[in-house]
């Protein structure tokens, strides 16, 4: 059990999180003034980067090639976005939006291959 929580944990405390922010009603989501699209795309990338990580590490202990859990880790990560997007058509003063869903993408793409290359990195 312990081995399974280190592995699944951090992609379950990130979800956890993404969907804690989606269930924020629009009317309590705060602004940033002119760099409000950027913070909040921001975070949209970050959220799903740390997210395909998540999974990208805790597919590690999967056997076969690296190529097919860095492909998992992402369609994870995008699948959980679609989900999430619904799920904020539910959630008052909030709209799904499928440019988020790309952005997402781009995010988990980005965290999984970051997460990829520190592992193929010989350590200093």
């Amino acid at each position: 059990m312990k081995a399974w929580i280190h592995r699944w944990g951090p992609a379950i405390l990130v979800m956890a999180i993404i969907f804690i922010a989606s269930s924020t009603p629009g009317s309590e989501v705060p602004g940033f003034g002119v760099g409000d699209f950027v913070v909040k795309k921001g975070g949209h990338m970050l959220g799903y980067a740390l997210l395909a990580a998540a999974f990208y590490h805790a597919l590690t202990i999967r056997q076969g090639s690296t190529k097919h859990r860095f492909a998992l880790a992402i369609c994870l990560s995008i699948l959980y976005a679609a989900s999430d997007e619904w799920h904020q058509r539910f959630t008052p003063g909030r709209t799904a939006s499928i440019v988020d869903v790309g952005i997402d993408a781009a995010g988990s793409l980005l965290g999984a291959a970051m997460l990829r290359w520190k592992q193929k990195r010989p350590a200093i």
